[in-house]
């Protein structure tokens, strides 16, 4: 699967979840939300762009309302005005056993 694919300057990334691609999961929410942001930033890098670029994020959660509030508060460190639209999805769960979120995210390649 790509990272990411782009189509018409917009820019698909893959679903990022709180697996740091060296390492082990840790079942540490904060972790697992700033390794997810991590992966989204590598890519959004690779092609010459940061988190100013994202036009939306879609994030997904298993216990959405545990971490919510960590969540928006990690997401502020890496997102600001003018803001993406997101949303934020609660799910039964994921392929990979332990993983708590999920980042889907496009971003518009800057002109």
């Amino acid at each position: 699967m790509s990272p990411a694919v782009e189509c018409n300057g917009l820019v698909f990334l893959t679903g990022f979840n709180g697996v740091p691609l060296e390492g082990e999961l840790s079942y540490d929410p904060a972790t697992q939300i700033r390794a997810a942001f991590a992966q989204v930033d590598m890519v959004l890098q690779e092609g010459g762009m940061s988190f100013d670029d994202l036009v939306e994020m879609t994030s997904y959660h298993v216990g959405l309302r545990n971490h919510l509030e960590l969540f928006k508060k990690i997401r502020a460190e890496h997102v600001r005005e003018p803001y993406p639209a997101w949303t934020a999805i609660e799910v039964a769960g994921f392929a990979s056993e332990g993983v708590i979120v999920e980042l889907k995210v496009v971003a518009r390649r800057p002109s």
